[in-house]
């Protein structure tokens, strides 16, 4: 079976993803981004509890990643551009789940990302940081809009799971940059120390156990 690492916020979409992509026949390898102390532990709970209903209505059980992402976000906030932020936090997500699918054989990333949804969600922002890894990002939401993705996430069960209360990122950009400039992302992120931030969440990340 092909493997596929799946990105699970604990918001409404990327769960609605990741079973569509499991049901596909990609086997799931989970990570979850845990961005505390900008998020509060709320948050990485409900991403568990989403997990482990995918993994009970869907019949597959598969790898749980809880990786460290907090002090990512506290050098991009403390030395980038604020309407920046999303874009930058989501570029170091996707270095690192590249990095863990190389690491467990996957074949590609998959997330909950719909066009237009958030700022760092337009066209063109998904394009410019699709364009920093080598391995595919799959989107099995690209072409639905929120309506449909909450249908679908009430008939398999994750809409209540989704909802439940949490702190939303303290770190989301200020007045986002929905039509970003690739160079004015490489200046920034000339401001970060890209190699030592992957190589120590890597390392801190946790492997959850199952059963």
């Amino acid at each position: 079976m092909e493997k596929a690492v799946y990105l699970i916020s604990g918001g409404i979409d990327s769960p609605v993803a990741a079973y569509l992509g499991i049901k596909k026949g990609w086997h799931p390898v989970f990570v979850h981004f845990d961005n505390y102390p900008f998020t509060d532990s709320a948050s990485k709970d409900k991403a568990l509890k989403i997990i482990d209903h995918l993994f009970k209505i869907t019949g597959i059980d598969g790898e749980v990643l809880v990786v460290p992402h907090g002090k990512d976000l506290e050098i991009i906030v403390q030395n980038c551009k604020r309407n920046l932020s999303c874009l930058l936090c989501k570029r170091m997500m996707y270095r690192k789940a590249e990095i863990i699918a190389k690491k467990y054989g996957c074949e590609g990333i998959v997330t909950g990302e719909i066009i237009g949804e958030q700022a760092s969600q337009t066209l063109r922002n998904l394009i410019l940081n699709s364009r920093i890894i080598k391995m595919p990002i799959i989107r099995p939401l690209l072409g639905m809009n929120k309506l449909e993705v909450e249908q679908l996430a009430k008939r398999i069960g994750t809409y209540d799971l989704s909802v439940r209360p949490s702190k939303p990122c303290s770190a989301a950009a200020i007045k986002a940059r929905t039509h970003a400039k690739e160079t004015e992302l490489s200046n920034e992120e000339n401001k970060i120390p890209i190699n030592s931030l992957l190589e120590e969440s890597i390392k801190n990340a946790t492997s959850l156990e199952r059963g």
